[in-house]
């Protein structure tokens, strides 16, 4: 005779120590404990897809985050390069040998040299100064303006037009100012 192996239940059952209604008890909780573990996997399951959810939704942010960057900086280079294309197709030449026409940028006082009418146009709002790279130019006011409206850092001087002075009330109108005042 062949002898079989029996599992412990049924040693212990045939021994008599054990009742089959404490048999089925065990094993009805070993089914339960086998479930309540297979919930918690899926709690833990759970766990994991929210928090792999939660790094997608951060990833998402960070990439939208760098696009706007990228974009912005996009946008940035195309104004500097609509300024430099205004400054260099409407900027007049300079006169070495002119009138110096002293102004300020960044709390400094620069000098450029420009003919007579150049400075006068420049004082009287015509003509504007503007800062490419580390040079400064002389552009027409209406060029400066669209330059202002790109970039109002690149305008360093703008003035603006003075009305006419002459009034039909003006007790000095007989006498001329010398023209060869200098300030």
């Amino acid at each position: 005779m062949s002898k079989q192996k029996l599992s412990l239940q049924e040693q212990l059952l045939k021994s008599g120590l054990v009742t089959s209604a404490q048999a089925k008890s065990v094993n009805s909780d070993k089914l339960k404990q086998a479930r309540q573990q297979r919930s918690n996997n899926s709690v833990a399951d759970d766990e994991v897809k929210r928090l792999a959810l939660k790094a997608q939704a951060e990833k998402i942010e960070r990439d939208r985050e760098l696009n706007l960057q990228r974009k912005q900086q996009e946008e940035q280079k195309q104004i500097a390069a609509q300024v430099k294309q205004l400054i260099e197709q409407n900027r007049h030449d300079l006169v070495d040998d002119g009138l110096p026409y002293k102004f300020i940028d960044n709390n400094k006082i620069k000098t450029l040299y420009v003919s007579e009418t150049m400075r006068d146009s420049i004082a009287s709002g015509r003509l504007a100064i503007v800062k490419l790279g580390k040079k400064y130019e002389v552009v027409s006011a209406e060029a400066a303006e669209k330059i202002k409206a790109r970039n109002a850092a690149s305008v360093i001087v703008l003035n603006d037009s003075l009305p006419s002075t002459e009034t039909k009330d003006d007790p000095y109108a007989a006498f001329q100012v010398p023209d060869d005042l200098m300030w």
